[in-house]
């Protein structure tokens, strides 16, 4: 009987490994020219930038399951254009950050930006705007601390309906085998999707993503963990505590269709929700002046003039 197909099989499980073991750390040389700062929390280094005026008031975006903070830049500059101070960071195992160990769920996250807000020195009148996979987590953090939030923005965001697509479908639910597809495949679909869509500049950030290790790790641990249950309960509590939410989604959107907007508004009436005409899921840089519009609408109507 003949090894060969043994061999085979054997040299295909290790392709993983090798591969990711070969990915560059995310350490000291990696960093030497990321912008911004970082700081060291009680899970890793957690890397963030300051965009806009030195003073005024504060708004945190958080990013989503595979787009660092750069995701932000565009709207970013919108939000400083009337006088907001905004801080956007990356999550564990993302962009400039430490990929860490572990259960990769909306507490591990909800954590890092708790200790971040502490470590800076922000405890109050926050705008928290979350986009995809960040909006799980500022509405996770909203929930637990309405008191610190001014107001609380979600874009395209998860924690109602979420189409991973097969291979994460499947990922998801075979832990040993699902493990190998997802890093067989994820990184040439991923790769494929990015270029694909309206900014080669985030295409190439993208890209980017896939050559540090702890990257691809991180993303199946969140899609397993931090993106796998319904978020009605933090919903239904940030309507009883009165938190002010504006949700805007992509008409166009396939990963979290609008059909999502009718969940929130059954958990959360009194949540104004608009959408963008012919955006898809990667409506946070791609629409960013429509988004612009409509968050000076809203903080015009709430604040009064800017």
């Amino acid at each position: 009987m003949t090894l060969w197909p043994w061999f085979v099989l054997a040299c295909l499980a290790v392709v993983p490994v090798v591969r990711e073991r070969l990915r560059k750390p995310m350490d000291g040389v990696a960093r030497n020219a990321a912008p911004g700062d970082f700081v060291g929390l009680s899970r890793g280094v957690t890397h963030y930038r300051w965009i806009g005026p030195v003073r005024g008031p504060i708004a945190v975006c958080i990013h989503g399951l595979t787009t660092p903070s750069q995701v932000w830049e565009p709207l970013a500059d919108h939000l400083a254009g009337l006088g907001y101070r905004v801080l956007v960071y990356d999550l564990y195992g993302r962009g400039y950050s430490d990929h860490v160990g572990g259960r990769q769920d909306l507490d591990l996250f909800s954590d890092q930006l708790s200790e971040l807000l502490a470590a800076l020195g922000l405890e109050e009148d926050l705008t928290l705007l979350g986009y995809s996979m960040g909006g799980s987590i500022a509405a996770r953090f909203a929930a637990s601390h309405p008191g610190k939030l001014r107001r609380l923005i979600l874009i395209a965001p998860a924690g109602m309906i979420h189409d991973p697509g097969g291979v994460g479908r499947f990922a998801i639910q075979a832990p040993f085998l699902g493990d190998w597809l997802f890093h067989m495949v994820f990184p040439y679909s991923h790769r494929r999707v990015s270029r694909l869509g309206p900014d080669r500049r985030m295409a190439k950030v993208q890209a980017a993503e896939l050559a540090r290790r702890g990257f691809v790790p991180s993303v199946l641990g969140s899609l397993r963990a931090a993106l796998s249950r319904s978020l009605e309960t933090e919903h239904r509590e940030i309507a009883r505590q009165g938190v002010p939410v504006l949700a805007i989604w992509g008409q166009a959107d396939t990963v979290i269709p609008l059909t999502a907007m009718g969940q929130l508004a059954e958990w959360n009436r009194a949540a104004r929700q608009e959408q963008i005409p012919g955006a898809d899921h990667a409506v946070a840089f791609s629409h960013a002046d429509r988004i612009a519009a409509l968050l000076r609408d809203t903080l015009r109507r709430e604040d009064g003039p800017l």
